[in-house]
């Protein structure tokens, strides 16, 4: 289990640190003067409180990244002893899940988690469990409708683009006419749009650098290979890669060693154990990863148990959590590698 007690580092200004989300406690004090914040009554910390029961439903663990949001989930349910997690096994099949989501509302849980594996197709559900009086945090992938959640909390795909661009155009900024590629994720994704989208708009700060090359992979192995292996026979020279994914840059780096090139950088995107651990050792192209992190999952649990308590969050002077919380795709590099290696993911 990732530690948190540097999410803050993960989170941007105008989110809320999970990490101060709920370790600071206002005083339980009655008093007479002061503000509203002053009045404000105890937000949720690490003591037992109110029994807390949150149902959790994701989809299938067939990525290394899914599977981190899995055990993220579990492992901070299991630090509170007035919590009980009902996890379902699982499923990208969007009526397999919503069938899923449907038994955790017949048992009557506080709280809803749902990370769905297709936002559109389970927004009815989700709207089936907030009219049931059962606060649903919407987790990553968002629902159509802010009625069918209470609070959302995910990543920033188009802030991972933004920041492996404004890196990759730090290390190239003295470089003329610099040349970078894209090894892209799933195009008919939204999520690959905004990280694409972010990556161009940083690239415009740096008139030197130019992208030359895109590819769309699968967030495999196996198609990072491919992929990756087609990019470097039709470009025979560029100064920098950013991959979206570090799951399919496992590929992308077998690709490139197999053609023996060590010309140019390499950002990687998500922040893989595998990923951290090649980049602290330093005896590859890949620098660089940005993190999509799964620690969220983490966060979520922490937010359904303050809604199941009644109870805000620490660091805040509002009486209720926020209605959605991003998180920031920070940069991690050999400089800052072992503070991040806690939330790399296999």
């Amino acid at each position: 289990m990732p530690e948190t007690s540097r999410r803050g580092l993960l989170f941007g200004t105008a989110a809320v640190s999970a990490g101060a989300l709920l370790t600071a406690c206002t005083s339980n004090e009655p008093k007479t003067k002061g503000t509203a914040a002053d009045n404000q009554p105890a937000a949720t910390d690490g003591k037992p409180g109110k029994k807390v029961t949150i149902g959790f439903a994701g989809p299938q663990a067939d990525h290394g990244w899914l599977n981190a949001i899995n055990e993220n989930a579990k492992s901070r349910a299991e630090k509170y002893s007035e919590v009980t997690l009902e996890i379902t096994e699982g499923s990208n099949d969007t009526a397999a899940q919503i069938g899923q989501v449907q038994t955790l509302i017949n048992k009557k849980v506080d709280v809803l988690v749902i990370l769905p594996a297709d936002g559109k197709a389970l927004t009815q559900v989700g709207l089936q469990a907030m009219k049931a009086g059962i606060p649903v945090i919407n987790l990553d992938r968002i629902f159509a409708s802010p009625q069918a959640y209470r609070c959302w909390i995910g990543g920033d795909n188009y802030g991972m683009g933004l920041n492996a661009g404004n890196y990759i155009g730090e290390q190239l900024k003295d470089k003329p006419n610099a040349k970078v590629v894209e090894l892209a994720g799933l195009d008919n994704l939204e999520l690959t749009k905004q990280r694409s989208q972010g990556f161009a708009d940083a690239l415009k700060n740096y008139p030197n650098v130019k992208r030359v090359a895109r590819q769309a992979a699968d967030f495999t192995v196996e198609s990072g290979q491919a992929k990756m292996a087609q990019l470097l026979q039709a470009q025979k020279q560029f100064d920098a890669l950013w991959n979206h994914d570090d799951d399919q840059g496992v590929g992308a780096l077998r690709a490139i060693q197999q053609a023996g090139r060590d010309d140019f950088l390499m950002v990687g995107g998500a922040g893989a154990k595998a990923a951290m651990d090649a980049i602290k050792a330093d005896n590859s192209v890949l620098k660089a990863t940005v993190l999509y992190p799964p620690t969220m999952a983490a966060s979520a649990i922490d937010l359904a148990r303050a809604l199941g308590q009644g109870k805000g969050v620490g660091g805040m002077a509002e009486l209720e959590i926020p209605a959605s919380i991003t998180l920031y795709s920070a940069v991690v590099t050999k400089d800052n590698v072992d503070e991040y290696l806690p939330t790399g993911f296999s």
